[in-house]
Order: C-alpha cells, then sequence, then structure tokens
C-alpha cells in the first residue's frame, strides 16, 4: 500500500481548510486558530445533545426535564412508568417545590387498582356554553385535550396522529390559528381558533368573514371556538408565514394566495377594545351556537379588569377563558418574548382567576390551562387553582416522536413532528404515534385522577389550593391559596357542579371494565 497517497489526501484536505480558515474574515477564532478552531463550532452544534443524554441529571434539563420525558414516553408505550428506590428531586432545598397533600380517609370507596381510572373519560366538571344557554352547549367528554397546534407548524402526519390519539382518547384537538385542514377530520371533536389573520374564515382581502367561519363550522365536528388573543410563546407578537412555505394546500387552508408571504398581526381588526370583541363573541355564538371563549397569555391587568367588569351584567361574556403561561409553547419566537415577556402559568392564572371569583363569575365561566400541564404534579396544581380543562401540546409530541431537539423553528425536525419535509415527515408512522397519544392520554387522566383519590375527592376539579403546597425547601411551606390569595370555595366549581360531576364519576367507576362509555353523555344538551 502505497502510505504517501494514503496520507496525502487528508493532508492536502487539512492544508486546503487550514488556508480558507486563513484568508477568510468572517470569524477571529478560525483566523487564529485554523482547523483547530473548527472543534468549538462542532461541540456548540452537538451541546444540546450532550447536555441532553450526558451531563445534565434526570430534573435538571429544560424545558421537559428527562424524568417528565421518561414518563411521557414510557406512558405513551404503556411501559412501566413508574419509578424506584425514591426521589432523586432535591426536596430539601429547592425554594419552590410543590407538595400534593393527600387525606388518610374518605367518603369515596377505595380502589385496589393500580390502573384503576385508566378507562375513565373523565369528563369536565362544568358545562361548555351552559351558562350562557348556548345553544350547543355539552360537557366535555375529558378534562384534558390536545391544545392548539397548526397544520403548516406541525407536519400532516403529525396532525393525523393526534386527531386520531384523541377520537380514540375521547379528547377534544385544538386546531390552532393556521386553519382547520383535512388532517383535523379524522374523528376528534374539534376547537376551532381564530386567530389574528382569520385563517381560514377571512375573506380576499383578509377580513373576517363570518359566513365562512359558520360553513366551516357545519363541515366539522367544532364543539367550540377560541379567539386567540395572544399565546405564552410569543406574546403580543404577530407571525410571517413565507411565501416559500404556502403551498397549494397551506394557501387553500387559510384562504390566502399561493407563494405570498402571509403576515398575522400582532393584535385583531374585527374589534379594538373589550365592548367590541364582546360583541364579536356573542355575534359568532348567535350564528354558530357553539360555546365561544378566549385565549391569552398575562400581562397587564387592566384587560382583565375591563372584562370582569363587561361581565358583570350577564348580557354578554365569553363562555371559557383559557390562560396560556409564558413558559413558552410550540411556536417560535424572539428569546425576549420566550423568556421574559407574560406570566407564568400558575402567577397568571391565579390573577386572572381571582379577578372573576371577586366578582362572582367564576361559576359562569370555564376555565382552562396551558403551558407545562401535561405532567401530573403540574396538572394537579392548575386544577387546584380553578382549571375546569386542561390543554397539552408540548407532551403530545413527545408521545409522537419529539425528542426534545428544540429545532421546531428550522424545519429539521428529526422526528418529522415539526417540519413540512417530506422525507422528515416520512419517517412517522400515523398508525404507531396515534396509539401512542391515545395510551399517553389516558395515562395522564389516570394519574390525576388517582391524585384525585389519594385527596378524597371524586374529581380532579374537586382538589383545592388547600391541597397543594409551595416549599422553600424545608423552611417553609405554604398552601396555594395562601399563595395568591385565595379564599375559601375558591378555585371549585359550583356546589350543583360537584354533586353532578360526583354522582356522574361514581356511577361510571361502578360500571363493569370495558363498559364506561362517555361519562357526559348523558348532560349534553
Amino acid at each position: 500500500m502505497d502510505w504517501s497517497k494514503a496520507l496525502g489526501i487528508p493532508a492536502a484536505a487539512l492544508a486546503a481548510v487550514a488556508s480558507y480558515d486563513l484568508l477568510q474574515r468572517n470569524h477571529s477564532l478560525l483566523r487564529n486558530f485554523p482547523v483547530l478552531g473548527h472543534g468549538r463550532y462542532f461541540l456548540e452544534a452537538i451541546g444540546p445533545e450532550l447536555r441532553q443524554y450526558i451531563i445534565t441529571r434526570n430534573d435538571e434539563e429544560r424545558p421537559f426535564t428527562r424524568d417528565q420525558r421518561r414518563w411521557v414516553y414510557a406512558s405513551s408505550k404503556q411501559e412501566v412508568n413508574t419509578f424506584g428506590f425514591g426521589t432523586d428531586n432535591d426536596i430539601e432545598f429547592t425554594d419552590g417545590y410543590t407538595i400534593i397533600k393527600h387525606r388518610v380517609f374518605s367518603q369515596l370507596p377505595p380502589s385496589g387498582a393500580p390502573h384503576g381510572g385508566e378507562g375513565l373519560e373523565i369528563p369536565s366538571a362544568k358545562i361548555l356554553g351552559g351558562p350562557r344557554g348556548r345553544a350547543k352547549a355539552f360537557r366535555p367528554g375529558s378534562f384534558v385535550n390536545i391544545s392548539a397546534m397548526s397544520f403548516g407548524s406541525l407536519s400532516s402526519a403529525a396532525v393525523v396522529a393526534l386527531n386520531k390519539g384523541a377520537a380514540a382518547a375521547g379528547c377534544m384537538q385544538n386546531t390552532g390559528e393556521g386553519g382547520l385542514s383535512r388532517y383535523h377530520r379524522n374523528g376528534a371533536d374539534l376547537i376551532f381558533q381564530i386567530g389574528t389573520a382569520y385563517f381560514g374564515c377571512r375573506d380576499s382581502d383578509g377580513r373576517f368573514d363570518l359566513d365562512r367561519l359558520v360553513a366551516l363550522t357545519e363541515s366539522a365536528p367544532v364543539k367550540a371556538i377560541e379567539i386567540k388573543l395572544s399565546q405564552g410563546a410569543k406574546p403580543g407578537l404577530g407571525g410571517l408565514l413565507p411565501g416559500a412555505k404556502v403551498t397549494e394546500e397551506i394557501a387553500e387552508i387559510r384562504g390566502v394566495p399561493q407563494g405570498r408571504d402571509v403576515v398575522s398581526p400582532s393584535r385583531h381588526t374585527a374589534f379594538d377594545d373589550v365592548d367590541s370583541m364582546l360583541d364579536f363573541v356573542e355575534l359568532i355564538a348567535s350564528r354558530t351556537g357553539v360555546p365561544v371563549g378566549i385565549k391569552a397569555a398575562v400581562g397587564d391587568p387592566t384587560f382583565w379588569q375591563v372584562l370582569v367588569e363587561a361581565m358583570r351584567s350577564g348580557d354578554r361574556g365569553v363562555d371559557f377563558v383559557t390562560i396560556d403561561g409564558g413558559e413558552g409553547g410550540t411556536g417560535a419566537a424572539p428569546l425576549v418574548f420566550t423568556d421574559s415577556v407574560s406570566l407564568p402559568f400558575r402567577s397568571g392564572f391565579a390573577r386572572v382567576y381571582r379577578q372573576f371569583a371577586e366578582a362572582d363569575l367564576a361559576e359562569q365561566v370555564t376555565f382552562i390551562g396551558s403551558g407545562k400541564l401535561g405532567v401530573p404534579d403540574n396538572a394537579v396544581a392548575a386544577m387546584a387553582l380553578g382549571c375546569d380543562m386542561l390543554n397539552v401540546a408540548r407532551e403530545p409530541m413527545f408521545a409522537l416522536g419529539c425528542i426534545q431537539a428544540q429545532k421546531c423553528h428550522t424545519d429539521k425536525c428529526p422526528t418529522g413532528v415539526a417540519t413540512q419535509n417530506p422525507w422528515l415527515e416520512r419517517g412517522l408512522d400515523v398508525p404507531s404515534k396515534a396509539l401512542r397519544v391515545e395510551q399517553y392520554l389516558r395515562a395522564l387522566r389516570r394519574d390525576v385522577f388517582k391524585v384525585a383519590e389519594a385527596c378524597g375527592v371524586a374529581h380532579p376539579s374537586m382538589i383545592t389550593a388547600e391541597d397543594v403546597e409551595v416549599a422553600d425547601g424545608n423552611r417553609r411551606a405554604v398552601t396555594l391559596a395562601e399563595l395568591y390569595g385565595y379564599k375559601d370555595g375558591w378555585g371549585l366549581p359550583s356546589a350543583a357542579d360537584c354533586a353532578e360531576i360526583s354522582r356522574i364519576m361514581t356511577a361510571t367507576a361502578a360500571q363493569p371494565p370495558g363498559e364506561t362509555g362517555s361519562p357526559g353523555a348523558e348532560t349534553k344538551r
């Protein structure tokens, strides 16, 4: 073997790289350390993977820790999702650690089944749209549902798998502001989201078109409509869909010209204050008959004060309020927005809930929480603060195969979840991933239900803000009620709703296995 030739090729390549590094002017590091400097950029490129799999402890990584991801992965595959040898969380010295307080005795019959509740759909304790007498008011069959994620942001395969998984678990799916696609029509009931660009319900000039909205809701299983004011990933910020991504299919779904940039404004044009917004809500509700609500991250409290005051008379109002935490979500945004704009979920939700509770309006509205609530401890805390339902997004993405690569905004998602690249999308097998989504959703409901049982109540909505404490290490612990200024009874549905949901849950739990059905069917209106 001619070693001079074998070594000459790589040596020539290195010499070429070194020459380029010495002559280029964009990177000082490479000019000073030719060839070797590339090692720094390589390590930077694989930094997330190194931290994710090698360096960080089980409870350190963000946005979701390794333990949280392991629980979702195992649950979605119906593998063992329990943990042995005690917690590896630093309970004694972690500030803000959440502790759920169980009860020794309860009037509920004890359950001896570790997986008790796995087959239950566990409906909402409130009838959505009932207090305002909407024509199509109903009791949602699941208190956990799929949050807003648009086709275009997610791949078509991901949307189909989420929809089929939600349908099998008896959950609803929020379309996201990108419009209602054919991929959303695979069995699940839908919440149609109206964003600032009115995709799917706009005219040729981009203005809201009520007739198109009505036609859309009549053509699909749309059970409710959500008007998005802002979201936790990018509160108060509009969006841009580059023309290169506006394919013929996306153009048809969103009602926009093909191949042209599409701008989502930061605010709505169909209304410009609380008064006109409530008129908008009532107009949509009267024409479609479905419950209508709003979604927002929490910033300036003035909006909520004005909204509550405007709803006091009872003439107009929203049927539900979805509060999104400032922890971010599936949407891509500038770093300052994901890190520093809008309140995190717990403090933001508590401030809004207090406004409604002080005005005696909390029982008239269904409260929905979103923002990292798809793991059981966060879900329980949200229910204790007054959530009636939970929307989950990134956690079902884990069930689809997401590995937290954090490349959602690059169109290079390696697992085919958040991309429009056909080659990457083909890796996502819809039937198997739909089953995993279903199994994850059922596992989340089961674990939250088992915590409710441990707290001695029949339904997660009946866990109180006194049942959850926040500890500052070993120094001090306060209940959520004390921390957020809740009065007795706040965070709970009305006495009538509590009695009815207790009756439903008791009757459902008493049914033989395999005959649970839909516990909310008998109370639909």
